[in-house]
């Protein structure tokens, strides 16, 4: 364990594919640190603040996931990154990767965590998918993947119309939930997107027994 500006990290071996992976992530999860004020500014509460640097399981299953998914030629955008584990998996596959988060940390867990496993730069971008009609330089994207980002009512509208503006029209988008119950609402209004869906329920803990509540959702979408 080490100490960093106001709180501690660790480093852990994470085993996804065929592969090891170094990630720096926080010591435990009751930790904050703002002394700059920037998790504030970006509406995070201190009961929130470590949840970005921690390793969900939901974080887990999609980084397996990349570790076998089709990803040449595409253009792919990771929201709310935390530490980047996906990411990370689809460098390590020569990928166009592109990561993002609102928390004030991310890109720099990131950073470090690439440079722990000998990767070329991630460009990374602090983008929060829930502010609705801010600017972003983000683009569109051919895959666009995230983990556990279904927490909390509004979050289904909100990814929704994030997508609306960075899904190329021939897009796919892989999404991990751990079962929080608001795939429903957000596969109807990706439906109007022109969407479909396929759910894949997935142990997401080592004790848990079928039938699985965390899916891995697949949405597919062809352009005119």
């Amino acid at each position: 364990m080490t100490l960093s500006p106001g709180y501690n990290v660790t480093t852990l071996q994470v085993h996804v594919g065929v592969s090891n992976y170094a990630l720096r992530l926080l010591a435990d999860k009751q930790q904050f640190s703002d002394p700059d004020g920037a998790a504030e500014k970006a509406g995070i509460s201190s009961a929130l603040w470590s949840l970005f640097g921690v390793l969900w399981p939901a974080g887990r299953v999609l980084a397996e996931e990349m570790s076998v998914f089709p990803l040449a030629g595409k253009s792919i955008l990771e929201i709310g990154c935390g530490l980047g584990l996906a990411s990370l998996i689809c460098k390590s596959r020569g990928a166009d990767i592109t990561a993002s988060d609102y928390h004030p940390l991310a890109g720099e867990f990131l950073a470090h965590n690439t440079a722990l496993n000998h990767l070329n730069p991630i460009a990374f971008h602090q983008a929060d998918w829930g502010a609705e009609g801010s600017p972003s330089p983000l683009g569109r994207f051919d895959l666009i993947i995230g983990s556990d980002i279904l927490y909390e009512r509004q979050h289904p509208a909100q990814v929704a119309a994030f997508l609306a503006l960075h899904a190329n029209p021939t897009a796919e988008v892989v999404f991990t939930d751990p079962g929080r119950g608001r795939c429903g609402p957000l596969r109807r209004r990706l439906a109007e997107q022109g969407y479909g869906c396929v759910d894949d329920h997935r142990r997401f803990e080592t004790h848990e027994t079928p039938p699985f509540k965390g899916r891995l959702s697949l949405y597919r979408r062809n352009g005119q």
